[in-house]
């Protein structure tokens, strides 16, 4: 999990990790299923091209992370067009088997974005993220723009993939809540610096930076 306010530089870490933004300074240390481990920041996009099926992205806004102009069947499928040599059934097969996964009917698959609810937006981008079967998932407050009850359901949804494929999250998010649920280890965040990294427990039982008191005591109690 990774807090903090708004600001603090939560989504620029996780852009910089899937190095859809170049970082500055500082190391991105990813470890692929080789055991090699190598620093994404000092790649070009020639080299970057090897670990982009093993990190992947769920966006905040489901609705502007879709293209419009693109069917279901053609967002899910446009990372496997890239990363593997695939016929056009072999994609559709695929793809009906992903909607599936992530609570979708297959013969949804020609609609386009407007048709779908938030909720089912957000799956859509799920699916999309899971197409190449990667290692590590930056989730960026996935569920912040979700009704409670559609929050609930994707937080399931995404532990529910996480056990079955062993997929490592970076759970990126405002609602403590969610982070408390879904993550095992929290990274607080605060103009721009890390300034506390504990279990999930151990952090909500005793925080040791004034800054995480100060988050936790602004969380609403019934």
């Amino acid at each position: 999990g990774l807090v903090g306010e708004s600001g603090c530089g939560k989504s620029t870490t996780g852009n910089c990790i899937v190095r859809l933004l170049a970082p500055t300074t500082g190391r991105v240390l990813f470890t692929n299923a080789a055991g090699e481990t190598t620093d994404l920041a000092t790649l070009g996009n020639a080299e970057l091209k090897k670990y982009r099926s093993e990190i992947q992205m769920v966006f905040q806004d489901p609705f502007s992370s879709l293209n419009p102009r693109m069917n279901v069947f053609e967002i899910i499928s446009e990372p496997m067009l890239q990363f593997e040599n695939l016929s056009r059934t072999e994609s559709r097969e695929r793809v009906a088997r992903l909607m599936e996964r992530v609570g979708l009917r297959p013969e949804y698959m020609t609609r386009f974005p407007h048709a779908f609810s938030g909720g089912q937006r957000q799956r859509i981008g799920i699916a999309r993220a899971l197409s190449l079967h990667p290692r590590f998932i930056v989730c960026d407050e996935s569920v912040s723009s979700l009704d409670v009850s559609v929050q609930a359901q994707v937080l399931k949804l995404l532990e529910d993939l996480q056990a079955e494929y062993h997929i490592s999250y970076l759970f990126i998010a405002h609602d403590l809540s969610a982070v408390k649920h879904i993550s095992n280890r929290v990274v607080v965040m605060y103009v721009g610096k890390v300034v506390e990294i504990a279990d999930t427990d151990e952090l909500f039982e005793h925080p040791r930076h004034p800054y995480t008191e100060a988050l936790l005591k602004s969380v609403p109690k019934l």
